[in-house]
């Protein structure tokens, strides 16, 4: 194995991106950081080196145990990485959901446009409370 690889291909190696092209772009687009700062699909990677990803709505981060130029069959990909990413992130992709409920009498009809604003508005102001809460945690 080598002392050095690229980042790009380490990151389509270990299953983190499905093509070496998506992680070469998500570098360029600054969703990456090697050791803390950005980095470019060109930068040369080494074991122990400190890797985030940022695949929205999580931050995933990861300690590189190996290096590895070919890609992996998922079951290895634990021999090349460590995940370090909090659990506080991990919560971000399964939200709790809250159902509301919107019933309307039978035979009523579509709602009017005046009928249609309140909704709207009902609908809003719910939104902004959970994103009022949301930030407060």
């Amino acid at each position: 194995m080598a002392e050095e690889i690229r980042i790009d291909k380490w990151l389509w190696a270990v299953r983190i991106f499905k093509s070496r092209s998506d992680a070469a772009e998500a570098c360029r687009m600054n969703r990456v950081l090697v050791n803390g700062s950005y980095c470019k699909p060109s930068r040369e990677l080494r074991e122990g080196d400190t890797v985030a990803v940022r695949k929205l709505p999580v931050t995933y981060t990861f300690r590189v145990k190996g290096l590895v130029s070919n890609r992996q069959p998922a079951k290895n990909v634990p021999l090349y990485m460590e995940n370090l990413t909090p659990q506080s992130e991990l919560d971000k992709l399964n939200p709790p959901r809250e159902t509301i409920f919107i019933s309307r009498d039978r035979g009523t009809g579509r709602p009017t446009k005046k009928e249609r604003r309140e909704i709207d508005a009902l609908m809003d102001d719910l939104y902004l409370d959970e994103s009022l809460l949301s930030d407060d945690e």
